[in-house]
Protein backbone atom coordinates (compact mmCIF):
# COMPACT_ATOMS: atom_id res chain seq x y z
CA UNK A 1 0.00 0.00 0.00
CA UNK A 2 2.98 2.46 0.55
CA UNK A 3 4.23 1.81 -3.25
CA UNK A 4 0.63 2.29 -3.94
CA UNK A 5 0.27 5.14 -2.27
CA UNK A 6 3.72 6.82 -3.45
CA UNK A 7 2.53 5.87 -7.06
CA UNK A 8 -0.29 8.18 -6.53
CA UNK A 9 0.29 10.50 -4.98
CA UNK A 10 -1.84 9.41 -1.97
CA UNK A 11 -1.65 10.76 1.91
CA UNK A 12 -0.33 7.36 3.31
CA UNK A 13 -2.54 5.93 6.40
CA UNK A 14 -1.69 2.46 5.48
CA UNK A 15 2.23 1.81 6.61
CA UNK A 16 2.28 2.24 10.24
CA UNK A 17 5.61 4.49 10.56
CA UNK A 18 5.23 8.10 11.84
CA UNK A 19 5.84 10.97 9.39
CA UNK A 20 7.28 13.31 11.84
CA UNK A 21 10.64 13.96 13.54
CA UNK A 22 11.71 11.43 16.56
CA UNK A 23 13.14 12.88 19.75
CA UNK A 24 16.42 15.13 19.31
CA UNK A 25 18.37 13.84 22.25
CA UNK A 26 17.49 10.66 20.80
CA UNK A 27 19.26 11.43 17.71
CA UNK A 28 21.80 13.34 18.85
CA UNK A 29 22.56 10.25 20.65
CA UNK A 30 23.34 8.20 17.35
CA UNK A 31 25.03 11.32 16.11
CA UNK A 32 27.64 11.01 19.59
CA UNK A 33 27.91 7.37 19.12
CA UNK A 34 28.96 7.47 15.60
CA UNK A 35 31.71 10.19 16.04
CA UNK A 36 32.51 8.22 18.87
CA UNK A 37 33.75 5.18 16.47
CA UNK A 38 31.13 3.14 17.77
CA UNK A 39 31.02 1.82 14.36
CA UNK A 40 32.01 -2.07 14.94
CA UNK A 41 30.31 -5.10 15.95
CA UNK A 42 28.45 -4.88 19.12
CA UNK A 43 28.68 -8.22 21.47
CA UNK A 44 26.03 -10.36 18.86
CA UNK A 45 23.06 -10.81 21.61
CA UNK A 46 23.48 -6.84 22.63
CA UNK A 47 26.04 -3.76 23.59
CA UNK A 48 25.74 -4.32 27.56
CA UNK A 49 24.85 -0.49 28.30
CA UNK A 50 21.76 -1.68 26.00
CA UNK A 51 21.08 -4.82 27.68
CA UNK A 52 21.38 -3.27 30.77
CA UNK A 53 18.87 -0.56 30.18
CA UNK A 54 16.39 -3.02 29.01
CA UNK A 55 16.78 -5.03 32.29
CA UNK A 56 16.56 -1.63 34.53
CA UNK A 57 13.58 -0.50 32.36
CA UNK A 58 12.12 -3.95 32.66
CA UNK A 59 12.18 -4.27 36.58
CA UNK A 60 11.38 -0.96 37.57
CA UNK A 61 7.69 -1.18 35.18
CA UNK A 62 6.89 -4.65 35.95
CA UNK A 63 8.83 -5.27 39.57
CA UNK A 64 10.42 -8.86 38.10
CA UNK A 65 14.10 -9.08 38.47
CA UNK A 66 15.99 -9.43 35.32
CA UNK A 67 19.73 -10.55 34.30
CA UNK A 68 21.40 -8.68 31.39
CA UNK A 69 24.04 -11.04 30.94
CA UNK A 70 21.55 -14.23 30.68
CA UNK A 71 17.80 -12.76 29.79
CA UNK A 72 18.13 -10.40 27.46
CA UNK A 73 19.49 -10.15 23.46
CA UNK A 74 19.58 -7.18 21.39
CA UNK A 75 17.85 -8.06 17.76
CA UNK A 76 17.33 -6.29 14.80
CA UNK A 77 13.78 -5.04 15.29
CA UNK A 78 11.21 -6.54 16.97
CA UNK A 79 10.42 -8.78 13.82
CA UNK A 80 13.90 -10.36 13.67
CA UNK A 81 12.98 -10.94 17.86
CA UNK A 82 9.45 -12.56 16.48
CA UNK A 83 11.53 -14.76 14.17
CA UNK A 84 14.48 -15.95 16.08
CA UNK A 85 12.17 -16.46 19.16
CA UNK A 86 10.20 -19.23 16.78
CA UNK A 87 12.69 -20.88 15.65
CA UNK A 88 14.29 -21.19 18.85
CA UNK A 89 11.41 -22.73 20.58
CA UNK A 90 9.11 -24.25 17.91
CA UNK A 91 9.85 -27.53 16.53
CA UNK A 92 8.05 -28.94 13.14
CA UNK A 93 4.76 -30.62 14.04
CA UNK A 94 4.65 -27.93 16.60
CA UNK A 95 1.36 -25.58 16.86
CA UNK A 96 1.54 -21.66 17.47
CA UNK A 97 -1.85 -20.27 18.63
CA UNK A 98 -2.33 -16.68 17.48
CA UNK A 99 -5.12 -14.44 17.58
CA UNK A 100 -6.88 -12.93 14.43
CA UNK A 101 -7.08 -10.40 13.01
CA UNK A 102 -3.31 -10.20 13.61
CA UNK A 103 -0.09 -8.46 12.63
CA UNK A 104 0.28 -10.18 9.21
CA UNK A 105 4.08 -12.05 10.56
CA UNK A 106 3.14 -13.99 12.97
CA UNK A 107 1.24 -16.47 10.72
CA UNK A 108 4.59 -17.18 8.25
CA UNK A 109 6.97 -16.83 11.02
CA UNK A 110 4.75 -19.78 12.43
CA UNK A 111 5.25 -21.28 9.17
CA UNK A 112 8.60 -20.76 8.57
CA UNK A 113 9.16 -22.62 11.62
CA UNK A 114 7.95 -25.47 10.52
CA UNK A 115 4.54 -25.27 12.99
CA UNK A 116 1.18 -24.99 12.08
CA UNK A 117 -0.56 -21.85 12.87
CA UNK A 118 -4.11 -22.46 14.57
CA UNK A 119 -5.73 -19.41 14.51
CA UNK A 120 -8.38 -17.95 17.38
CA UNK A 121 -10.95 -15.10 16.32
CA UNK A 122 -11.13 -11.75 18.49
CA UNK A 123 -14.55 -10.62 17.33
CA UNK A 124 -15.42 -7.29 17.05
CA UNK A 125 -16.95 -4.81 19.32
CA UNK A 126 -20.66 -5.03 19.28
CA UNK A 127 -23.87 -4.25 20.93
CA UNK A 128 -23.49 -7.25 23.51
CA UNK A 129 -19.57 -6.67 23.37
CA UNK A 130 -17.82 -3.78 24.26
CA UNK A 131 -14.39 -4.83 22.79
CA UNK A 132 -12.53 -6.91 20.65
CA UNK A 133 -12.75 -10.48 22.46
CA UNK A 134 -11.81 -13.99 21.78
CA UNK A 135 -14.61 -16.79 23.20
CA UNK A 136 -13.08 -18.64 26.31
CA UNK A 137 -14.49 -22.25 24.43
CA UNK A 138 -12.66 -21.36 21.77
CA UNK A 139 -9.37 -20.24 23.39
CA UNK A 140 -9.32 -23.21 25.42
CA UNK A 141 -10.06 -25.69 23.11
CA UNK A 142 -7.39 -24.55 20.70
CA UNK A 143 -4.59 -25.85 22.95
CA UNK A 144 -3.34 -29.35 22.92
CA UNK A 145 -0.21 -31.20 23.71
CA UNK A 146 0.51 -29.89 19.86
CA UNK A 147 0.75 -26.28 21.01
CA UNK A 148 4.05 -25.03 21.71
CA UNK A 149 3.49 -21.18 21.90
CA UNK A 150 0.94 -18.62 21.77
CA UNK A 151 1.26 -15.28 20.44
CA UNK A 152 -0.34 -12.06 22.21
CA UNK A 153 0.23 -8.85 20.89
CA UNK A 154 -1.23 -6.11 23.87
CA UNK A 155 -1.53 -3.15 22.30
CA UNK A 156 -2.77 -5.02 19.64
CA UNK A 157 -2.16 -4.16 15.96
CA UNK A 158 -4.59 -3.64 14.19
CA UNK A 159 -7.45 -3.86 16.30
CA UNK A 160 -6.06 -1.26 18.99
CA UNK A 161 -7.60 -3.78 21.54
CA UNK A 162 -5.72 -3.60 25.12
CA UNK A 163 -5.73 -7.06 27.00
CA UNK A 164 -7.28 -7.03 30.15
CA UNK A 165 -5.14 -8.77 33.09
CA UNK A 166 -7.95 -11.11 33.75
CA UNK A 167 -7.75 -12.26 29.74
CA UNK A 168 -3.68 -12.67 30.46
CA UNK A 169 -4.81 -14.63 33.81
CA UNK A 170 -7.30 -17.11 31.47
CA UNK A 171 -4.57 -17.59 28.58
CA UNK A 172 -1.36 -17.69 31.46
CA UNK A 173 -3.37 -20.80 33.40
CA UNK A 174 -3.97 -22.67 29.63
CA UNK A 175 -0.21 -21.90 29.55
CA UNK A 176 0.57 -23.32 32.54
CA UNK A 177 -1.80 -26.32 32.34
CA UNK A 178 -0.34 -27.57 28.81
CA UNK A 179 3.12 -26.29 29.44
CA UNK A 180 3.00 -23.62 26.76
CA UNK A 181 5.03 -20.45 25.80
CA UNK A 182 3.66 -17.30 25.99
CA UNK A 183 5.24 -14.75 23.29
CA UNK A 184 4.07 -11.62 23.75
CA UNK A 185 4.91 -8.63 21.44
CA UNK A 186 4.29 -5.71 23.47
CA UNK A 187 5.97 -3.27 21.13
CA UNK A 188 3.13 -0.46 21.69
CA UNK A 189 3.28 -0.31 25.20
CA UNK A 190 3.34 3.04 26.18
CA UNK A 191 0.83 4.09 23.69
CA UNK A 192 -1.95 3.63 25.73
CA UNK A 193 -5.76 5.38 26.04
CA UNK A 194 -8.71 6.23 27.94
CA UNK A 195 -6.93 5.17 30.92
CA UNK A 196 -5.58 1.75 30.22
CA UNK A 197 -3.24 -0.16 31.49
CA UNK A 198 -0.24 -1.88 30.34
CA UNK A 199 -0.14 -5.90 31.82
CA UNK A 200 3.05 -7.59 31.25
CA UNK A 201 2.75 -11.43 30.62
CA UNK A 202 6.19 -12.06 32.44
CA UNK A 203 4.70 -10.68 35.38
CA UNK A 204 1.96 -12.93 36.00
CA UNK A 205 1.68 -15.43 38.49
CA UNK A 206 3.90 -18.78 37.25
CA UNK A 207 4.90 -16.91 34.09
CA UNK A 208 8.25 -15.49 34.36
CA UNK A 209 9.80 -18.84 33.06
CA UNK A 210 7.01 -19.31 30.53
CA UNK A 211 7.34 -15.99 28.66
CA UNK A 212 9.37 -14.90 26.09
CA UNK A 213 8.83 -10.43 26.13
CA UNK A 214 9.67 -8.98 22.42
CA UNK A 215 9.55 -4.88 22.35
CA UNK A 216 11.52 -2.46 20.44
CA UNK A 217 12.80 1.56 20.37
CA UNK A 218 10.91 1.99 16.80
CA UNK A 219 7.05 2.96 18.15
CA UNK A 220 8.17 4.59 21.40
CA UNK A 221 10.50 6.60 19.42
CA UNK A 222 9.29 6.84 16.34
CA UNK A 223 12.65 5.29 14.59
CA UNK A 224 10.76 2.71 12.71
CA UNK A 225 13.81 2.77 10.52
CA UNK A 226 16.94 1.68 12.75
CA UNK A 227 15.56 -1.80 13.32
CA UNK A 228 16.73 -2.33 17.06
CA UNK A 229 14.39 -4.80 19.23
CA UNK A 230 15.09 -7.36 22.12
CA UNK A 231 13.49 -9.99 23.59
CA UNK A 232 13.46 -10.67 27.31
CA UNK A 233 13.31 -14.32 28.32
CA UNK A 234 14.58 -16.79 30.94
CA UNK A 235 17.64 -18.11 30.68
CA UNK A 236 17.22 -21.34 29.31
CA UNK A 237 15.19 -20.07 26.27
CA UNK A 238 17.30 -16.80 25.81
CA UNK A 239 20.07 -19.45 25.23
CA UNK A 240 18.37 -20.74 22.18
CA UNK A 241 16.96 -17.33 20.95
CA UNK A 242 20.58 -15.81 20.91
CA UNK A 243 22.32 -19.03 18.56
CA UNK A 244 19.39 -18.42 16.08
CA UNK A 245 19.79 -14.53 16.24
CA UNK A 246 23.49 -14.88 15.54
CA UNK A 247 23.33 -16.91 12.45
CA UNK A 248 20.27 -14.79 11.26
CA UNK A 249 21.72 -11.36 11.35
CA UNK A 250 24.83 -11.54 13.73
CA UNK A 251 23.49 -8.22 15.35
CA UNK A 252 21.87 -5.06 15.47
CA UNK A 253 23.51 -1.63 14.18
CA UNK A 254 25.92 -0.42 17.20
CA UNK A 255 25.94 3.10 17.04
CA UNK A 256 21.96 2.79 17.21
CA UNK A 257 22.05 0.23 20.13
CA UNK A 258 24.10 3.27 21.97
CA UNK A 259 21.31 5.26 21.26
CA UNK A 260 18.19 3.12 21.93
CA UNK A 261 20.17 3.08 25.95
CA UNK A 262 20.31 6.36 25.68
CA UNK A 263 16.21 6.49 24.41
CA UNK A 264 15.31 4.34 27.43
CA UNK A 265 16.12 6.73 29.74
CA UNK A 266 14.06 9.86 28.74
CA UNK A 267 12.05 10.87 31.58
CA UNK A 268 8.73 9.42 32.74
CA UNK A 269 7.10 13.31 31.05
CA UNK A 270 8.35 12.20 27.49
CA UNK A 271 5.89 8.63 28.07
CA UNK A 272 2.79 10.72 29.20
CA UNK A 273 3.07 13.32 26.22
CA UNK A 274 3.55 10.86 24.04
CA UNK A 275 0.02 8.62 24.50
CA UNK A 276 -1.39 12.29 24.91
CA UNK A 277 -0.23 13.22 21.67
CA UNK A 278 -1.10 9.66 20.08
CA UNK A 279 -4.45 10.32 21.77
CA UNK A 280 -4.95 13.57 20.08
CA UNK A 281 -4.28 11.89 16.81
CA UNK A 282 -6.63 8.92 17.12
CA UNK A 283 -9.48 11.34 18.50
CA UNK A 284 -8.93 13.69 15.52
CA UNK A 285 -8.59 10.74 12.99
CA UNK A 286 -12.24 9.53 14.34
CA UNK A 287 -13.16 13.15 13.53
CA UNK A 288 -12.56 12.40 10.00
CA UNK A 289 -13.69 8.93 9.21
CA UNK A 290 -17.34 8.88 11.13
CA UNK A 291 -18.46 11.73 9.00
CA UNK A 292 -16.77 10.11 5.50
CA UNK A 293 -19.00 7.19 6.33
CA UNK A 294 -16.97 5.10 8.09
CA UNK A 295 -18.13 2.87 11.25
CA UNK A 296 -15.00 2.83 13.24
CA UNK A 297 -13.90 0.55 16.30
CA UNK A 298 -12.15 2.96 18.72
CA UNK A 299 -8.71 1.89 19.46
CA UNK A 300 -7.10 1.50 23.37
CA UNK A 301 -3.98 1.27 22.22
CA UNK A 302 -1.78 1.77 19.53
CA UNK A 303 -1.66 3.90 16.32
CA UNK A 304 -4.37 2.27 14.42
CA UNK A 305 -7.99 2.41 13.63
CA UNK A 306 -9.92 -0.91 11.99
CA UNK A 307 -13.09 0.22 10.21
CA UNK A 308 -15.82 -1.03 8.78
CA UNK A 309 -16.64 -0.07 4.91
CA UNK A 310 -20.16 -1.66 4.65
CA UNK A 311 -21.31 1.74 4.20
CA UNK A 312 -19.39 2.25 0.84
CA UNK A 313 -20.93 -0.67 -1.31
CA UNK A 314 -17.89 -1.90 -2.86
CA UNK A 315 -17.55 -6.21 -2.53
CA UNK A 316 -14.50 -6.41 -0.54
CA UNK A 317 -11.77 -4.74 1.17
CA UNK A 318 -9.09 -4.74 -1.86
CA UNK A 319 -11.44 -3.50 -4.28
CA UNK A 320 -12.01 -0.34 -2.06
CA UNK A 321 -8.93 -0.11 -1.21
CA UNK A 322 -7.98 0.29 -4.60
CA UNK A 323 -10.43 2.90 -5.23
CA UNK A 324 -9.59 4.69 -2.07
CA UNK A 325 -5.91 5.13 -3.31
CA UNK A 326 -6.23 5.85 -6.68
CA UNK A 327 -9.27 8.02 -7.09
CA UNK A 328 -9.44 9.69 -3.48
CA UNK A 329 -5.93 9.88 -2.77
CA UNK A 330 -5.35 8.03 0.46
CA UNK A 331 -3.82 4.49 1.32
CA UNK A 332 -5.25 2.01 3.60
CA UNK A 333 -4.34 -1.59 4.69
CA UNK A 334 -7.40 -3.80 3.11
CA UNK A 335 -8.95 -5.86 6.10
CA UNK A 336 -8.44 -9.13 4.95
CA UNK A 337 -4.83 -9.21 5.01
CA UNK A 338 -4.80 -9.34 9.24
CA UNK A 339 -6.86 -12.50 8.87
CA UNK A 340 -6.37 -15.80 7.96
CA UNK A 341 -9.75 -17.42 7.81
CA UNK A 342 -11.52 -17.25 4.14
CA UNK A 343 -13.51 -14.48 3.51
CA UNK A 344 -12.65 -12.48 6.85
CA UNK A 345 -11.75 -8.89 6.59
CA UNK A 346 -13.66 -8.48 3.17
CA UNK A 347 -14.90 -5.19 4.51
CA UNK A 348 -12.98 -3.71 6.87
CA UNK A 349 -9.81 -1.58 5.96
CA UNK A 350 -7.11 -0.53 8.69
CA UNK A 351 -6.28 3.40 8.91
CA UNK A 352 -2.95 4.86 10.62
CA UNK A 353 -2.70 8.19 12.77
CA UNK A 354 0.99 8.67 13.52
CA UNK A 355 0.65 11.44 11.28
CA UNK A 356 1.69 15.08 11.49
CA UNK A 357 -1.53 17.52 11.27
CA UNK A 358 -1.00 18.61 8.02
CA UNK A 359 -0.91 14.86 6.42
CA UNK A 360 -4.50 14.05 8.60
CA UNK A 361 -6.00 17.33 7.11
CA UNK A 362 -4.87 16.56 3.74
CA UNK A 363 -6.67 12.96 4.08
CA UNK A 364 -9.58 14.84 5.77
CA UNK A 365 -9.98 16.91 2.61
CA UNK A 366 -9.65 14.18 0.38
CA UNK A 367 -12.02 11.12 2.22
CA UNK A 368 -14.81 14.49 1.84
CA UNK A 369 -15.16 13.28 -1.95
CA UNK A 370 -16.47 9.50 -0.44
CA UNK A 371 -19.92 8.60 -1.46
CA UNK A 372 -21.71 6.18 1.03
CA UNK A 373 -24.69 4.08 0.70
CA UNK A 374 -25.52 3.67 4.62
CA UNK A 375 -25.07 5.41 7.92
CA UNK A 376 -21.35 4.87 9.86
CA UNK A 377 -20.46 4.71 13.63
CA UNK A 378 -18.03 4.59 15.92
CA UNK A 379 -17.66 1.51 18.75
CA UNK A 380 -16.18 1.58 21.43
Amino acid sequence: MTRLAQRHEAVNLSQGFPDFAAPLPIKQAACDAILADINQYAVTWGARPLREAIAADFTARHGLPIVPDEQVTVCCGSTEAMMATMLAIVDPGDEVIVFEPFYENYGPDAILSGATPKFVRLYEPGPDRPDWAYDPGELAAAFSDRTRAIIINTPNNPTGKVFQRHELEEIAALCRTWDVIAVTDEIYDHILYDGQQHVAMAALEGMADRTVTINSVSKTFSVTGWRVGWTVAPADLTNGIRKVHDFLTVGAAAPLQAAAAAALSMPAAYYQDLAAGYQARRDRLLAILEPAGFTCYRPKGAYYIMTDIAAFGFPNDVEFARHLVADIGVAAVPGSSFYRTAGAGQQKLRFCFCKKDETLNEAEKRLAKLKVSGPASVRS
